[in-house]
């Protein structure tokens, strides 16, 4: 995929790009801050990695390390094109590769990576894709964290134990979007 040169086409928009494994809280979590960020006025639009996957049906995407490698520069491109419009792409997505978030500092404006640190042991409980379940059983392949490893971001903006943080999700948005307007300040 190739670098953009923004200087051409200058933006407004930000990306708040949110990982961590399956469970972890990702897809809840991101919903809720474009939910809080539209109350407050402003132009949200939430990219789901899984929703993503499916709307690119125009080639079949295995689950493998190179399947997962490319939808992760698929989400990062339409989350490119929300931050192009000047809306602020709040994005849900695995993506646990450190290419692609070197990739993504430097095509998407505004960016503030936030990594959703969940023990195994959490996810397996959470499982409310019944994953690991599968995994467990032999009748899934290719699970992050299980066969395939993962790559923990390196400069994550925000790091956030989210074992057993369930139930605040609301707080951990306002913390989020708090921490994303505060380096956003520190940019500018």
């Amino acid at each position: 995929m190739a670098v953009v040169d923004k200087s051409a086409n200058p933006t407004s928009g930000r990306a708040i790009w949110i990982t961590g494994l399956s469970g972890a809280g990702k897809s809840t979590i991101a919903g809720e801050i474009v939910r809080q960020l539209r109350a407050a006025g402003e132009s949200a639009v939430l990219i789901d990695g899984d929703i993503v996957r499916e709307a690119f049906a125009d080639a079949p995407l295995g689950h493998d390390r190179e399947g997962r490698l490319e939808n992760a520069y698929r989400v990062g491109e339409v989350a490119r094109r929300a931050t192009d419009r000047g809306e602020t792409a709040v994005i849900a997505t695995m993506s646990l590769f450190h290419r692609i978030h070197y990739w993504n500092r430097k095509n998407l404006p505004g960016y503030f990576e936030v990594f959703l640190k969940v023990d195994l042991e959490t996810l397996r409980q959470r499982d409310p894709m019944n994953l690991y379940r599968r995994a467990d059983a032999g009748q899934e392949e290719n699970v992050v964290g299980l066969d395939i490893d993962i790559e923990e971001p390196q400069i994550a903006h925000l790091v956030i134990d989210n074992n057993e943080n369930r139930d605040d999700v609301g707080e951990i948005a306002a913390a989020i979007i708090s921490a994303a307007d505060a380096a956003a300040a520190e940019r500018d």
